[in-house]
């Protein structure tokens, strides 16, 4: 079953078309620049655009970096503040004439990784946690999504939420060295770990390239492994959302 995903990032918004049953993109993937602001007209234009270049009339999944509740937006995210409140499946499917299924982004790549990749036939809970600009998370219970989870925005001791205090985006502006970083993300997953027992954590995004750097920070007990689908995980995600038509 082929099927455009759509992953909607900070910098870029990429596409493909992808077989769902194997996991596998179909074409090359097709990115273009996020607009600056990315208001909703300006991305629902980009949008458009991406279905056009796939010349493509059936079913859209999208990866969205915004807390998400059937499909609208609960805030703008690192987007722009004019997304809250906006449902974001209509808006695109009046743009397209497509029908989209709109997911949280770390939801997306739990969704590729729970189906192809370090997730893949694990039972009990699982915890995708993407690290970038800030954290993404996503819940599988035997598989089974629970979507728009917001762990990053738990607090830590400090008072602030982690992704304040873990976020890769923070280790940058921080410039604390892997070794520092790799210990309040330890301190990260012994919380998830206290209010969670997940079976596995996975970490995704940019950081699960550099999981070398800091693995030997990692004690706690909780098995943590490297996302396998990487750069792919977006896409392939947000296709099978709309294959399995979660909202």
């Amino acid at each position: 079953m082929e099927i455009l995903g759509i992953d909607i990032g900070g910098s870029g918004i990429k596409g493909a078309l992808v077989d769902t049953n194997s996991g596998k993109l179909t074409t090359e993937r097709h990115r273009i620049v996020t607009p600056k602001p990315a208001t909703p007209e300006a991305v629902a234009t980009v949008i458009s655009e991406l279905v056009m270049h796939f010349n493509w009339k059936g079913l859209v999944g999208c990866g969205f970096p915004t807390p998400l509740h059937h499909g609208k937006c609960l805030s703008g995210g690192n987007l722009h503040d004019t997304w809250k409140n906006v449902h974001v499946d209509s808006l695109f499917k009046e743009k397209t004439g497509n029908t989209f299924f709109i997911v949280n982004d770390a939801d997306a790549a739990g969704l590729a990784e729970i189906n192809f990749g370090a997730g893949k036939n694990v039972n009990g809970t699982v915890i995708m946690v993407t690290l970038g600009t800030g954290i993404g998370s996503g819940i599988f219970l035997d598989g089974k999504l629970l979507p728009n989870t917001e762990f990053g925005h738990i607090y830590h001791q400090k008072g602030i939420i982690y992704e304040k205090y873990t976020a890769d985006s923070v280790r940058k502006k921080e410039q604390l060295d892997y070794s520092e970083w790799g210990n309040r993300l330890n301190e990260y997953f012994a919380h998830l770990k206290l209010i969670l027992s997940p079976d596995l954590i996975i970490i995704g995004g940019g950081a699960s390239k550099k999981m070398n750097k800091f693995k030997s920070q990692l004690t706690c007990t909780v098995p943590i492994v490297a996302a396998k689908t990487q750069n792919e995980a977006g896409i392939i995600g947000a296709a099978l959302a709309a294959k399995f038509h979660i909202k």
